[in-house]
């Protein structure tokens, strides 16, 4: 049965075209993963099924009656769909536990409903045929609401999503990544028929993933999520659709199939070129003999044929280069050599709001090496970088960094002196140098064409990531230090942040949950609080 389905769908902001004939359907049960990069329109898809925008043309349906759960990558309006399908925060509603909980509103009503009418029918004169009827209807819907395992379904997922501590605290008072974790945690609850997730594993540690995964591939509904998580589609989808160029193709696996058969499809695609190449250089040169022979023999005839295949050459559609599609720039990064020992931590300990973080703990890093922190959130990893930064004081123990070690670091937000420049101009705020160098840099970090004139303000967060890295760069920095590189960027951007870190000289200290990442990167990891 077709869950949801999207025909010829175009859409335009102001005069630019963001799809332009998109058409997929899914199918009930499919676990969809909707990948491409940041502005190539999957957000916008999203908006176009719930209602919250039009399409220009073509036709949106989502299976009459199904209930939706949508959850959104930063929490803002609500959507268009009826009320019970809306995850919004309910006026009164206080803490981490109601939040959850009113997942199950329509369970509890017919709850107390039953037991009000169980009270009825224990009264005399009154007539239980009636009442016995509607119990029998109310008994009905609330098991097909699974109403028997409310509690079953809320302890797992408060589990899953490690929520005990949170479940008494104020709502309003948890910081951005917990309520959207709790968000996610009341969406499951509610258990619709389609779930539509967008960037469902940001905030997410890597306890928390893995048990995600396995929610989801069991999961009774439907799934079509946004995601950057590469290891996550892997586990979880039997379908990608991927978006690009305003269009989008549907390939029958989840993301590392797709690649393959993308693969696949781009070498057919360049040998029809290739071969479509061929056959238009004959023709031509075939032409230039008819034209010829027929100047030769002042035989009309030839003229003829030439024409015809003129004619022909005329109508043939042309096909496009694939691989000029597939252009990629290349980062170099340079880093001057400093001290072997670039970071040693001996017998460190410190402790915050009465809790010990760190007790006695010993690090070694040396040059060249490529080190992930991995661990639960609130563990303490980026509290370790901010020792290493100096940030704050260790209660005993010592951080020593190298001799001619040069630290850069690229925090989770990153935010730039004057967010109100240009890219161009915040490049030469920081780096003393001509407009035409500073192009040629900021070129080989995408950055080219009138893209050095965007906002600082407007760019993706991986844009930001590589502006930052751009400037570190002209630094001449030896220990680079990255706290959560890959949230919020998309995937062809994490592929480009990869292939230069791998090329860098120097040593790499990361924190990461994206398990992609650190599987291509790391040559060591470190568990913090496992």
């Amino acid at each position: 049965m077709i869950e949801l389905s999207v025909n010829d769908i175009h859409k335009n902001f102001g005069f630019s075209p963001v799809l332009k004939g998109v058409a997929f359907e899914i199918y009930t049960g499919e676990r969809v993963g909707l990948v491409g990069k940041n502005g190539a329109g999957k957000t916008t898809l999203f908006n176009l099924l719930l209602g919250n925008e039009y399409p220009d043309k073509g036709l949106v349906s989502i299976r009459r009656g199904a209930t939706v759960g949508y959850l959104e990558q930063i929490h803002q309006a609500t959507s268009k769909l009826p009320s019970s399908q809306e995850y919004s925060d309910t006026d009164g509603i206080h803490t981490v536990s109601d939040i959850l909980k009113s997942a199950f509103s329509e369970v509890f009503e017919l709850e107390e409903r039953l037991r009000a009418l169980e009270l009825e029918m224990g009264k005399e004169n009154v007539n239980m045929d009636k009442l016995f009827n509607e119990y029998t209807k109310l008994q009905d819907k609330f098991s097909a609401l699974d109403g028997y395992s409310i509690d079953e379904d809320y302890s797992r997922i408060v589990r899953g999503f490690k929520l005990e501590p949170l479940l008494g605290a104020q709502f309003a008072t948890l910081s951005g990544g917990e309520k959207t974790i709790i968000k996610l945690a009341q969406i499951l609850l509610k258990k619709p028929d389609i779930l539509l997730l967008d960037e469902p594993t940001n905030h997410l540690d890597i306890n928390m993933l893995e048990w995600l995964e396995g929610f989801l591939a069991k999961y009774q509904g439907t799934v079509l999520m946004i995601s950057h998580d590469r290891h996550f589609l892997d586990k979880t989808t039997t379908k990608t659709i991927l978006v690009e160029r305003g269009v989008c193709d549907v390939y029958n696996g989840n993301y590392s199939f797709h690649l393959e058969e993308k693969e696949r499809r781009l070498i057919q695609e360049f040998n029809e070129y290739k071969t479509q190449e061929r056959k238009i250089e004959a023709m031509k040169a075939a032409i230039k003999r008819y034209r010829q022979w027929g100047h030769e023999g002042d035989n009309e005839k030839f003229f003829i044929k030439a024409k015809e295949l003129e004619k022909r050459l005329e109508k043939m559609e042309i096909l496009a280069n694939p691989k000029a599609r597939e252009r990629k720039l290349t980062l170099n990064f340079n880093a001057e050599r400093g001290s072997n020992d670039v970071l040693r931590i001996s017998e460190m300990s410190f402790s915050y709001d009465k809790r010990m973080l760190f007790s006695e703990f010993s690090l070694n890093l040396y040059y060249g090496e490529k080190m992930c922190l991995e661990g639960p959130n609130g563990a303490g990893k980026s509290t370790l970088f901010k020792l290493i930064l100096g940030d704050i004081a260790p209660l005993s123990g010592s951080i020593t960094l190298g001799h001619s070690v040069n630290l850069g670091f690229i925090p989770q937000e990153i935010i730039f002196a004057n967010d109100k420049a240009s890219v161009l101009d915040a490049f030469r705020e920081e780096i003393i140098c001509s407009e035409g160098e500073a192009r040629n840099i900021l070129a080989k970090y995408y950055f080219v064409g009138d893209t050095v004139y965007k906002r600082v303000s407007a760019l993706s967060g991986g844009e930001k990531v590589l502006l930052k890295l751009a400037l570190l760069m002209q630094k001449n920095i030896n220990l680079l230090m990255l706290d959560e590189p890959t949230n919020h960027i998309d995937i062809a951007s994490r592929e480009i942040l990869e292939d230069a870190l791998l090329d860098f000289k120097g040593t790499l200290l990361f924190i990461s949950h994206d398990r992609y990442f650190i599987e291509k990167l790391a040559g060591r990891k470190i568990m913090i609080g496992g």
